[in-house]
């Protein structure tokens, strides 16, 4: 969408992102060095909550709310993701405990961003909804048995997790975002 058609206090619309990033779940992300080979399942409890807790300290930046550039967005925006995934990961994650199989609602992260308006959300407010979302997220992966590591799930689009592979899935966006908010 041109600037031109925006509608009115809208900021420019990103350029949506349509990469397939499953890839993340075997090799190396070249960007945030983010290595899947390095999750242990027993562990992704405690790396949610590591990953989520960097957040509030972005989000107290006087920046926070500052675009680099006029179509990527700000560290709040990223924050309102993480918030998110947090919330949108934690009910994937119990559902493929509670259910045989389970295929997920399709999620549009651009969309979301966009009627929730991100860009206008409140930087505190946005770190203590983090807060609130961490604890369930990570909860959604403790006490997991070892066989129900390997219970599966599948993404709108057909991509296949495990509850594992959903737990490395969601720690290498935690993490990537992080990455791409660092103060340069």
């Amino acid at each position: 969408m041109s600037e031109e058609q925006q509608p009115a206090g809208q900021p420019p619309t990103p350029e949506p992102d349509s990469k397939d990033w499953t890839w993340t779940l075997h090799r190396p992300c070249p960007e945030c060095g983010f290595d899947p080979r390095d999750v242990q399942p027993i562990a992704i409890p405690a790396l949610v909550r590591d990953a989520a807790s960097r957040w509030p300290a972005v989000l107290a930046r006087v920046d926070a709310s500052d675009r680099p550039e006029p179509a990527v967005w700000s560290p709040l925006e990223y924050a309102c993701h993480i918030r998110d995934v947090l919330r949108l990961f934690g009910e994937r994650a119990e559902l493929i405990r509670r259910e045989e199989g389970p295929t997920f609602a399709n999620w549009d992260q651009d969309e979301t961003a966009l009627a929730e308006r991100y860009w206008e959300e409140q930087p505190a407010v946005v770190a203590e909804q983090i807060r609130a979302a961490t604890g369930p997220a990570a909860a959604a992966f403790e006490g997991v048995a070892p066989e129900e590591w390997e219970r599966r799930g599948t993404r709108s689009n057909g991509s296949q997790f495990t509850l594992a592979t959903l737990g490395t899935y969601v720690l290498h966006d935690l993490y990537h975002h992080v990455w791409d908010v660092r103060e340069r």
